[in-house]
């Protein structure tokens, strides 16, 4: 579940690096200009014509821009990197390098008015790695003697306690700027341990809540399969990362990643490239942009619609309203267009989607569920940054409880934002579908993500826009 501490060390902090980094990358450039052009050094070089400050800043604009997108490739802007100077420092080391590379490459094989000189490259380079090194060190000292220090530090819990569990323990333990906290065990059935436990398996998911732990992390890998079973659904309904230390792992799962938390491996779900920061972002522009086009588009057929749904029933509002479930288990207000009698809510607490034939119904609201008409105020939605234009389509708060206790991962939909339309969508899973194959299509979507499969089920919702009669 979000908390302030998530989104300062997933959001807040990360985006504040972003545009610290922009800034300085800029004053590197602007440095690496004056020393090209306006210091001795300047005097190694060919002479540039017309090379005043304002004729180069386009240039500097676009080194900036290819050094930022070296960084977001990176994963520069990843939430561990927060507390791990030296590995941050290695990657602009990384982007800078990658970033004179382009750069020349571009000046070789495109002509810029004025030339792009070379020598500039060069020293921009060295003042890039320079002040960027000096930024994020000056960031990482405040960081660490800051009282954000523990709210950007994960939460860490071991089950089971072994020789693992205790070296774990004990290099998390020793080191007060490391990016896991470690907060305790949780015992099993069959441990003898000396150490005190947060305490038994039987709690599990009280214990993940009462301590607010962010990883569990399981000391060994051949757990019963029960015992994994119920620990993993635990982490699913509290939100909690969980990781195996892969002392005897037999078994390659897609999607699990090689990562070191101290100096120990520990194997677990990585990253999704659609929580990346620079997807992110790239996602949420997409989003304002088709939604803007999406609503002034729309405007003349929801207020058509409007008048329709006034005539045939004039006692109640235009646009509904209903509480749902979206990103990180935040509920919102969903708005479509009224399909419905005004008091059909009352009677509509315990269907999980309305009837085709229901006798609630409208006739103008039956033809615009037919076409999904009645969503196109959620273009609204989308703006306010509560939806996406294509995810998992969002549920009702009392529904979300009631098939998650029935259907397997079911959760795990809630990492991203929901979706105006998704790939159950296009895929003729709506309305009364399979419920059980619909989260199977959400949640391969959420780990499969890519720019190009956004696009392919835009394109195919125009195209099965439809729902069946």
């Amino acid at each position: 579940m979000t908390t302030s501490s998530t989104r300062l060390r997933k959001v807040i902090l990360p985006v504040g690096l972003l545009l610290g980094d922009t800034l300085v990358a800029f004053a590197s450039l602007a440095l690496a200009y004056w020393l090209r052009y306006a210091s001795p050094l300047g005097a190694l070089g060919l002479d540039v014509p017309n090379a005043s400050f304002a004729t180069y800043l386009p240039l500097l604009l676009l080194g900036v821009g290819f050094l930022i997108a070296a960084f977001a490739w990176l994963n520069l802007y990843e939430p561990h990197l927060l507390l791990r100077n030296f590995q941050g420092i290695s990657l602009i080391v990384k982007g800078a390098t990658f970033w004179l590379l382009a750069y020349l490459s571009v000046s070789l094989v495109l002509k810029f008015d004025p030339p792009i000189s070379r020598l500039f490259v060069i020293i921009g380079f060295f003042c890039v790695i320079l002040l960027m090194a000096a930024w994020r060190t000056l960031f990482y000292q405040t960081l660490v003697r800051s009282p954000w220090r523990d709210r950007v530090r994960q939460r860490v819990a071991v089950l089971g306690w072994n020789d693992e569990a205790r070296a774990l323990a004990d290099e998390l333990g020793g080191q007060d700027a490391h990016p896991y906290r470690y907060c305790g065990a949780i015992a099993l059935p069959d441990d003898q341990a000396t150490r005190p436990m947060l305490g038994g398996f039987d709690d599990l998911e009280g214990h993940l809540r009462r301590h607010e732990i962010d990883v569990l992390i399981a000391a060994r890998s051949d757990l019963p399969r029960e015992i994994v079973v119920r620990a993993v659904e635990a982490c699913e309904r509290t939100y909690v990362e969980w990781k195996v230390i892969p002392t005897s792992f037999q078994i390659l799962l897609n999607g699990l990643r090689l990562q070191t938390i101290g100096r120990l491996p520990v194997l677990g779900v990585g990253t999704l490239p659609i929580n990346q920061l620079f997807h992110r972002g790239a996602k949420r522009a997409a989003d304002l942009l088709g939604a803007t086009v999406g609503l002034l588009a729309s405007a003349p057929v929801i207020a058509l619609l409007a008048v329709l749904i006034k005539r045939e029933s004039p006692g109640g509002p235009v646009f509904f309203a209903q509480p749902r479930v979206g990103a990180g288990h935040r509920v919102f207000t969903l708005y479509k267009l009224r399909s419905m009698l005004p008091d059909a809510a009352a009677s509509d607490g315990a269907a999980v989607s309305t009837p085709r034939h229901d006798p609630r119904l409208l006739r103008i609201g039956a033809w615009m569920r037919r076409w999904n008409l009645d969503e196109l105020p959620q273009y609204w939605n989308v703006l306010c940054g509560d939806m996406s234009l294509v995810g998992p389509r969002p549920e009702r708060p009392h529904h979300v409880a009631q098939l998650s206790a029935v259907i397997p991962h079911y959760l795990p939909r809630h990492l991203v934002k929901p979706g105006m339309t998704g790939w159950a969508q296009i895929n003729g899973l709506r309305g009364e579908s399979d419920l059980v194959r619909r989260i199977q299509y959400d949640i391969y979507y959420i780990e499969n993500w890519s720019p190009w499969l956004d696009l392919q089920i835009l394109a195919l919702t125009f195209v099965r826009w439809k729902n069946p009669e």
